[in-house]
């Protein structure tokens, strides 16, 4: 079985920091015992920022952190003193990492280079003090401004893979075995379905010392697109994919079908993703003579590259990838 060691998806409580109040107060001199309001201003809460850090490949480091507290914001003090502002918490998060509310469902923040750093939810500003409101006709005000409290709620990190190229087909397709021999990944492999349950990535070495990433993911059911399976926590890794490789193994049944079967599922889980760039690898070629093969490619689109492979014979793997390169090197 494989470790649960990949973390795509956490839910955690969020607050930042409350604002500290502003400060009435009034200069005392020696022959002026109210020589005019010196209140400062209040320290901002602290915020939660996000930060992103390309050596973090999952959210697992955050499955036990379901409170985020940011620190409270000090209030002003005499002398137009301004109060320390609350300290910030900086959540790092791996690249590809969009960040919710649980409630709206609207998206906040998303971090996608590295060093990249946003306030995500921002500490409550400091109140002003009763410096701030002195006038001509309003001299000694007694009173200041109150911070602003800080924002809290229930959060959402979701992280959705940056592969170059995204492995798409059903359980038992042969992807992890194609992954296992293009790149040095060691995904799990077994003859039954489901045997991947968690994304892999593999760097592909390429011609002149150039590479891409390929990432091997839970294959797709007819009904993902409405959580059957792995359905959802499957399917949004595929947004950030340049290149989708569907793998359609040449014993299936019926693999035009098959093809078809999955172009609907992409299509209803988000048809955007029908504008992307395709390329179907038809796998265990080794089962099938090559008089069959031949009249296999043409049943697929001729706009869209097919390659028969054997990943057990190792054949057609380097067409395979001469084909991704020039479709990741493509002009959109």
């Amino acid at each position: 079985m494989e470790k649960q060691n990949f973390v795509d998806y956490i839910r955690i409580y969020c607050r930042s920091g409350k604002g500290g109040n502003g400060c009435v107060h009034f200069m005392r001199l020696k022959f002026q015992p109210r020589a005019g309001p010196d209140g400062g201003d209040g320290g901002r809460g602290g915020h939660i920022l996000l930060k992103g850090n390309a050596q973090l490949w999952t959210l697992l480091h955050l499955r036990w952190k379901k409170h985020i507290v940011a620190g409270d914001g000090q209030p002003g003090s005499k002398n137009n003193r301004k109060g320390k502002d609350g300290k910030d918490v900086v959540i790092e998060v791996p690249l590809g990492t969009i960040a919710r509310d649980e409630e709206t469902g609207k998206v906040e923040a998303e971090i996608l280079e590295d060093g990249q750093t946003v306030i995500w939810i921002p500490g409550g500003r400091g109140g002003l003090g009763n410096a701030h409101f002195a006038t001509p006709t309003r001299q000694t005000p007694e009173f200041a401004q109150q911070g602003e409290p800080g924002s809290e709620g229930w959060k959402i990190l979701e992280l959705k893979l940056l592969a170059d190229v995204g492995l798409v087909g059903f359980p038992n397709a042969g992807k992890s075995t194609l992954l296992s021999v293009i790149s040095a990944a060691k995904p799990a492999i077994a003859p039954y379905p489901f045997t991947t349950l968690q994304p892999q990535l593999g760097m592909v070495a390429y011609r002149e010392g150039k590479s891409f990433c390929v990432a091997d993911l839970p294959g797709i059911i007819e009904g993902a697109a409405e959580g059957r399976g792995l359905g959802l926590r499957f399917l949004r890794h595929i947004e950030r994919n340049s290149v989708l490789l569907f793998v359609i193994p040449v014993d299936s049944p019926d693999p035009v079908a098959e093809w078809q079967i999955l172009l609907h599922e992409l299509a209803q889980y988000n048809p955007e993703l029908l504008h992307k760039r395709f390329v179907i690898a038809l796998s265990k070629a080794d089962l099938l003579p090559d008089d069959k093969q031949c009249e296999l490619r043409k049943q697929f689109p001729e706009d869209i590259p097919v390659v028969v492979i054997s990943a057990h014979q190792h054949k057609g793997l380097d067409a395979l990838k001469d084909v991704l390169w020039q479709q990741l090197q493509r002009k959109a």
